[in-house]
C-alpha cells in the first residue's frame, strides 16, 4: 500500500509523514506531495518519494498522485471559495491515479453565526465532496491549535494577560504531533473507513490556559474577557482583514460552545490523547 500525503512540507503534513514512518510505514511506500518539492528533502534523504503537487495545478496533482493507493488530504491555506477548488482539483486526481481512499483533515468550529463560519463551510463542502467521491474515505475535524499560544508568550508576557473574547468558553485543543499521530493511524486502518472523527485533548477555558502557560513559562498571566468586534478588530491591526477575522470568529466559536465537543481522538489512536499538564512540563523542561 503506497501512502501520499499533500502539503507535506506544511507543519501538519510532515509531522505526518513522520507519524507514519514511526508507525512502522517503510519510506519506498510514501510520497510527500510538495509544492516546492526542494523544501522535503531532509524526507528524500530518509528515502521518502518527493513529488511536486501544487494545489492550483490540476495536471501536476495527477502526476504526483500516480501510483498512491491512500491520500491524506491536508486543507489548504486559501479563502474559502479557492479553497473548496483547490480540494476538488486533489480529490480528481486522486481518482484519475487509481487511488483508492482518501483521509481528510477538516475541522471543528461553527458552521454559522461567526467570521470563521465560512471556512467551516468550506471544509463541510470538502467533506462531502470526499464522501461523494466514489472512494473510500475517512474524515478528521481537527481541535484548535495550541502551538499559536505557546509562540505567542512573550507577546502574552509583555501583556500580562491573554485578552480575546472567548469569554469562558472551553476549547477541544490539539497539537500538530498529536493530530498527525492521529491521522497516521486513519490512513492505515480500513477500520475507521466511513467515520468522521473530532480529534483534540480535554477542552480547557482560556483561564485554565492561561495558568498553563503561566506554570510553564514562569509568567504571570491571566485572561481578560473583550467583545467580540473590539477583537476583531486588534486582530485586524495586527494581522489584515481576513486573518484578523477569521481568528475573532475562532474565538467568538469558543464562547458559543463550538469547540467543546466528544473527542474520537482515543477511538482512532488507541490512546487518549496528551494531557494538557504534561504537555506544559515538557515545555517547562525544554
Amino acid at each position: 500500500m503506497r501512502i501520499s500525503v499533500t502539503a507535506a512540507t506544511g507543519q501538519l503534513g510532515r509531522q505526518a509523514v513522520l507519524a507514519l514512518l514511526d508507525l512502522g510505514v517503510p519510506a519506498e511506500d510514501l510520497v510527500a506531495v510538495a509544492r516546492t518539492p526542494t523544501k522535503a528533502n531532509d524526507l528524500a534523504e530518509r528515502g521518502v518519494t518527493v513529488r511536486a503537487g501544487d494545489y492550483d495545478r490540476p495536471d501536476q496533482l495527477k502526476a504526483a498522485l500516480q501510483g498512491v493507493d491512500v491520500v491524506l488530504l491536508v486543507s489548504g491555506m486559501a479563502p474559502p471559495d479557492a479553497r473548496v477548488k483547490q480540494h476538488r482539483n486533489v480529490i480528481s486526481a486522486a481518482q484519475a491515479a487509481g487511488a483508492r481512499k482518501m483521509v481528510y483533515t477538516s475541522v471543528q468550529g461553527p458552521e454559522e453565526g461567526t467570521a470563521f463560519s465560512p471556512i467551516v463551510q468550506s471544509n463541510r463542502q470538502t467533506e462531502a465532496d470526499v464522501r461523494a467521491s466514489g472512494l473510500a474515505w475517512s474524515i478528521g475535524r481537527n481541535g484548535i491549535y495550541i502551538e499559536p499560544d505557546v509562540e505567542y508568550i512573550e507577546t502574552y508576557r509583555a501583556l500580562g494577560e491573554i485578552a480575546n473574547c472567548a469569554g469562558e468558553g472551553k476549547c477541544g485543543y490539539t497539537t500538530r504531533a498529536e493530530l498527525a499521530i492521529a491521522y497516521a493511524h486513519m490512513l492505515t486502518a480500513n477500520k475507521h473507513n466511513g467515520q468522521t472523527h473530532n480529534l483534540h485533548g480535554e477542552p480547557i477555558t482560556q483561564a485554565t490556559l492561561a495558568r498553563h502557560l503561566s506554570e510553564a513559562f514562569d509568567a504571570s498571566l491571566s485572561h481578560r474577557t473583550v467583545t467580540v468586534e473590539d477583537y476583531r478588530q486588534e486582530r485586524i491591526a495586527e494581522l489584515g482583514e481576513f486573518i484578523g477575522s477569521v481568528i475573532a470568529g475562532i474565538y467568538h466559536g469558543i464562547a458559543i460552545g463550538a469547540y467543546q465537543n466528544p473527542s474520537h481522538f482515543e477511538a482512532v489512536t488507541g490512546r487518549p490523547h496528551q494531557s494538557w499538564p504534561h504537555y506544559f512540563a515538557q515545555l517547562k523542561t525544554a
